[in-house]
């Protein structure tokens, strides 16, 4: 940082302006609404199925009790975030990064879950660890350009070291596998990356190197999927083929409907049933046994058969602000670090959204990913809740500087401002 000369000095300013401001108090309200119809969702999409289904104890309220539990768990970490410093989370990122590195080992063996080794099992309680691995890497790779600064934009001393983290995390994830939550986080982090000021070059560069890359591992796979007479063979030839199948099911539902397809003929069918008023709430058809993971994947399906185009089409329009205020935050912070974050975790859940709802309405093949504060799950809702923590200290230093330069009369500047800094105009303050 540094201080433009002839102005007065900030050690002369009294106590209150050295406070910590006030969060952004829209972005903190479009949460809680977000987490809230979310919770409403999983009751109504879930409901049905778990009262007649003794694993879970014929319980109608048996997924709505545990949403709303990491709800509330998630509200106090979202709390207990916003109320911690940016400069501590730059310290943070190590630890936090490492244990979640320790922690994709881990689960690699572990039990699986529906032909995946995605989850570490504490007792009735599972965790995700992919879930910690998204907003880790957003924390660390963020501090490493702000280190690097200028050296970050260098081939050799910047751009393929930070390149070669991500690839090792994702290839960790590609192990479980996770295709979804791999490609959210190589997103997420082209993202971060390019807001970094990275060279447009090297990341097209990188691009197109990953698509050949996937292309032809995915096409070996096709061909050699393994000894069909071993039954780790017969595991790994089942798995290519649903990866297949899942994108022949893409290109004509209707064909595969009776297989891989048959999901998104229900989700379709649901979407289109709701009109546009839609039956109404708690109304729906589809999530009486017709559509697996209504509650869960799906459950974009179940709002747009419940409310219709126009129930919808509000809820889109809320998404779509709540991120737009996301951005506004990290484009106004002075200090790179933050808006590195901030443009990370907008990314990531503009990013992961656009996949689920992609998926369910046929605009992209299913990866089977969640709709972020919506469907049904603790990994992935107590994760997003401390990611808001974070957008929240965010807002609150944007605050505190704010009032710091009305009061003082001390403007301060980034010696290395991020892409997006560059092109911040007064419109955002």
């Amino acid at each position: 940082m540094r201080r433009i000369p002839g102005e007065a000095d900030m050690r002369n300013t009294k106590p209150e302006t050295r406070r910590r401001g006030t969060p952004d108090f829209q972005l903190l309200i479009l949460t809680l609404l977000l987490v809230g119809f979310g919770v409403i969702m999983v009751f109504s999409s879930s409901s049905s199925v778990a009262l007649l289904n003794k694993e879970y104890n014929f319980d109608s309220l048996y997924f709505v009790k545990r949403q709303s539990a990491f709800a509330i768990l998630g509200l106090f970490i979202m709390l207990v975030a916003m109320n911690i410093k940016m400069e501590k989370y730059k310290k943070l990122f190590v630890p936090l990064f490492f244990i979640t590195i320790l922690l994709l080992i881990i689960v690699l063996f572990t039990g699986s879950l529906n032909g995946a080794k995605s989850w570490l099992r504490f007792g009735s309680i599972g965790f995700q660890p992919t879930e910690l691995a998204k907003i880790s890497i957003i924390l660390y790779l963020s501090a490493l350009i702000v280190k690097k600064g200028d050296r970050f934009r260098d081939l050799r001393t910047g751009y393929i070291p930070v390149t070669v983290i991500v690839g090792s995390v994702a290839g960790l994830i590609m192990l479980q596998p996770d295709l979804g939550s791999c490609f959210i986080l190589v997103a997420t982090s082209g993202l971060i990356i390019y807001a970094g000021g990275a060279s447009v070059k090297h990341i097209t560069a990188s691009i197109i190197l990953l698509v050949l890359g996937a292309s032809i591992v995915f096409g070996i796979g096709s061909l050699f999927g393994g000894d069909s007479d071993s039954a780790n063979g017969q595991a790994t030839a089942a798995k290519q083929d649903y990866k297949i199948g899942r994108f022949q099911a893409f290109l004509n539902p209707e064909k595969y409907r009776q297989g891989t397809g048959y999901n998104l003929v229900q989700s379709l069918q649901a979407i289109g049933e709701g009109g546009l008023n839609g039956s109404g709430f708690g109304k729906g058809i589809i999530k009486l046994h017709y559509l697996p993971n209504s509650f869960n994947d799906f459950i974009f399906s179940v709002i747009g058969e419940e409310f219709g185009f126009i129930g919808t089409a509000i809820f889109l329009m809320l998404y779509l602000y709540f991120i737009w205020r996301g951005m506004i935050i990290a484009l106004r912070c002075h200090d790179p670090f933050g808006t590195l974050v901030g443009t990370g975790i907008m990314g990531l859940i503009a990013i992961q959204a656009f996949i689920n709802i992609g998926g369910v309405t046929q605009t992209i093949p299913i990866t089977g990913v969640t709709l972020p504060f919506i469907s049904f799950g603790g990994s992935s809702l107590l994760v997003m809740m401390f990611s808001m923590g974070i957008m929240l200290s965010i807002s609150r230093e944007n605050t505190k500087q704010a009032v710091q330069e009305r009061t003082t009369g001390v403007t301060v500047r980034n010696e290395v401002p991020t892409r997006f800094q560059t092109r911040r105009t007064n419109r955002y303050r």
